[in-house]
């Protein structure tokens, strides 16, 4: 074979060759041309048939990416076959069953490459003669029929390549396609076999974007809708050049195997290849712009149909909750949803059948302190709920929507660390909850990435929108956690001392018993405390009466909270809690607010609520003392007021004969009070959500109606972006 001219067939010379290269390429250059696009739009003329070109494509690419291999590959002794499988049965018999009528149609198109390509047609005619041959098919069925014959010639060139040398029937066929002199001379074919590599990949891409085109379903979309236009009028022009690809791989294939390795070595092929393919990646870049536009919009509505359906099937009666907790977690059979708390094992929704459900509905950013505090109010209400004879069960939900944040290791790593430390059920991974549930929780429960507890009776009927208040303020004595159950506990409160430290500190509840005078205080001026401590204990002295002292803190600046704390220990001052105490507290002052606000009794003129609102103002404006005898509740004052109370202790001190410690020490503080109104501010975070934020309030201290701003305050005060009331 060495030293044969380099002719094709049809052509008279090495130049004659080089012309038709040069024609083609100013095809390239025309692709947009009107001319072009109606002569490929006059062989259109489907007569309607439907054919599922899927199974045939997945066969097709199949055989295209075993038989795409690098040069290294084509080496003596190096090729060999993959294990893997073909297609799943089912795949195959599908495909089976579409080419019992398909495989005349692909072997006449096989049969019209090889001819034009040896006879010297050029590309353009060549695959105008094929779109007039397919002319009654769809552009989809056209391209997919198409790369069919050709994978079948390009497949049993790579398959005589793999096995000749091991086959005698095989090698036989081989040497009469001059394939051992091709592998032989296979390093100078390299740019040659890169260049056709890519431009098969590119036309794979193209046809598995066209085919999904087709595979839109036409209930959500019209012609009208413009990304789908846009991409009819392209997938004409584009399937043309996809065809006009297979056709320059064909003639580069059967050139070889009839005319010898010599023409493989020319420059000039592989950038005929490299030009197409640079041609059909463009056109699949655009197609695939408008391809994801549909893709959005079809998420888009299927979000909308199924929040609508997930809506209508709260407003529902049913015998029990599964509906609604498939609805809500993992609708479909294929694996258990849960994990189980306590064996870690995974289980299927039942579990929670005709149960009492608290959806604990959380971001991965559920603190350690929330979830410790939960862990311990859990524990207690089981024990609650099995001597009532009513079950009840947690179920972690956590919430983390891809449409905005990708999923990462360390994301895994964070969602697996707490999996592993909750006691209750547990959805198994994130991606389980559907994004319209997603939507749902936001929109309906007004969840804004603070955890929520949503409570479903056994009917899966909403009996509490957000239990997570009850939860910290009355913990299992609010159980079954229902809204109802909200009211009477309500109603059955007083303003008192207890209310404020219950379930948090032993030794004060001690001193309530023992009716002890109690200063409850906080801030985060060291100075102050330090003043205040030192009066206080002046006055008790004098007036002879039992004080204690306990510093709670303040709601955010926590290491700036530690140090004070250390400060009063170390210097011996008074009573101080810890960081989850400090926590709690003001968490469950919160609560108590957001509690009202969800009860719809936030300006219900409740003079328990107007004291717990001052403490929740007074946090964010310097110190503040709560002075109790017992648990009866003397003053609630800030520190511009309490601490000239105390200092001014000379003037009132002849009035405790007659009125009393409490008496006197609240009447001079009134008195202070009500020359000048210091009013409140009220700042609720932004993850607290629409349904959380009352619409307005009244300054608990002069009654007036507050005005409400915007407020952006730095994350290292450990208070992030607020919504803030003044």
């Amino acid at each position: 074979m060495a030293g044969r001219q380099l002719v094709l067939p049809g052509t008279g010379s090495t130049t004659s060759m080089q012309q038709l290269i040069k024609s083609d390429r100013s095809m390239f250059m025309a692709s947009d041309d009107n001319v072009m696009l109606k002569q490929i739009q006059a062989t259109h003329n489907p007569d309607g048939r439907d054919i599922d070109v899927k199974p045939i494509l997945n066969l097709v690419e199949d055989i295209l990416s075993r038989a795409t291999l690098t040069v290294d590959s084509i080496l003596p002794g190096v090729i060999h076959g993959q294990a893997q499988s073909v297609e799943d049965k089912a795949q195959q018999t599908s495909a089976i069953a579409m080419l019992d009528a398909l495989s005349y149609i692909i072997d006449r198109i096989s049969c019209e490459i090889a001819y034009k390509c040896l006879g010297g047609e050029d590309g353009h005619q060549t695959t105008v003669s094929l779109l007039n041959m397919l002319s009654n098919y769809s552009w989809d069925a056209k391209l997919v029929l198409t790369l069919a014959a050709f994978a079948l010639h390009y497949g049993e060139f790579w398959l005589l390549a793999q096995i000749y040398s091991s086959n005698q029937l095989a090698k036989a066929m081989a040497i009469l396609k001059q394939l051992p002199v091709i592998i032989e001379h296979s390093g100078p074919l390299k740019p040659k076999f890169d260049a056709l590599n890519n431009l098969i990949r590119a036309m794979l891409d193209l046809t598995r974007c066209i085919v999904a085109f087709k595979e839109l379903p036409s209930t959500y979309f019209t012609q009208d809708v413009p990304a789908l236009a846009a991409a009819a009028n392209t997938i004409p022009t584009a399937v043309y050049w996809t065809m006009r690809g297979v056709v320059a791989c064909a003639a580069q294939i059967s050139s070889l195997t009839s005319i010898g390795h010599e023409y493989g070595t020319s420059t000039m092929e592989a950038w005929e290849l490299s030009t197409l393919a640079h041609k059909i990646n463009n056109i699949y870049d655009h197609l695939m712009k408008q391809l994801n536009i549909c893709n959005q919009l079809l998420e888009e509505k299927r979000n909308n149909e199924s929040f609508e359906a997930l809506r209508n099937i709260f407003e529902m009666i049913h015998i029990d909750n599964m509906k609604v907790l498939r609805a809500l977690i993992y609708a479909r059979d294929d694996q258990p949803p849960l994990v189980d708390g306590s064996t870690k094992r995974r289980v299927n929704l039942d579990v929670l059948r005709r149960k009492n459900v608290l959806l604990l509905i959380s971001s991965l950013d559920i603190s350690p302190d929330e979830l410790s505090i939960l862990e311990q109010i859990y524990n207690e209400s089981r024990q609650h709920a099995t001597r009532l004879d009513n079950l009840y069960e947690v179920v972690w939900i956590p919430i983390v929507d891809r449409s905005v944040q990708q999923w990462t290791d360390p994301m895994q790593k964070q969602f697996e660390s707490l999996q592993s430390t909750m006691p209750w059920y547990t959805v198994h991974h994130p991606s389980l909850i559907d994004r319209a549930v997603i939507r749902f929780v936001k929109e309906r429960w007004h969840f804004r990435n603070k955890p929520i507890l949503v409570v479903l009776d056994p009917q899966g009927r909403v009996v509490s929108p957000n239990a997570i208040h009850m939860m910290w303020i009355w913990g299992s004595n609010a159980f079954p956690f229902t809204s109802l159950r909200e009211e009477n506990l309500w109603k059955d409160e007083t303003w008192k001392l207890e209310l404020l430290v219950d379930g948090i500190d032993q030794t004060v509840l001690d001193w309530i018993r023992n009716e002890k005078y109690i200063f409850v205080f906080g801030g985060d001026d060291i100075e102050w405390i330090r003043r205040f401590i030192t009066t206080a204990r002046s006055v008790a002295q004098s007036a002879r009466i039992p004080l204690e002292m306990v510093y709670v803190g303040k709601s955010s600046k926590k290491e700036q909270v530690r140090k004070i704390v250390t400060t009063i220990t170390n210097e011996k001052l008074s009573h101080t809690w810890q960081d989850l105490m400090i926590w709690f507290f003001w968490t469950r002052l919160e609560s108590m607010l957001f509690s009202k606000i969800q009860l719809g009794r936030i300006d219900d003129q409740d003079p328990m609520m107007q004291e717990i609102k001052k403490l929740l103002s007074y946090d964010k404006s310097g110190g503040w003392a709560v002075l109790s005898r017992g648990a009866a509740v003397v003053v609630n004052g800030h520190g511009t007021k309490v601490m000239p109370t105390l200092l001014e202790y000379d003037l009132w001190k002849e009035n405790i004969a007659t009125k009393g410690f409490d008496r006197s020490f609240k009447d001079h503080h009134d008195m202070l009070h009500g020359t000048e109104h210091p009013c409140c501010r009220f700042e609720f975070l932004s993850t607290a959500g629409t349904g959380r934020i009352p619409e307005g309030m009244k300054c608990p201290e002069c009654l007036r109606a507050m005005e409400k701003y915007i407020t952006f305050c730095c994350c290292h005060d450990e208070n992030p972006s607020t919504a803030a009331f003044y």
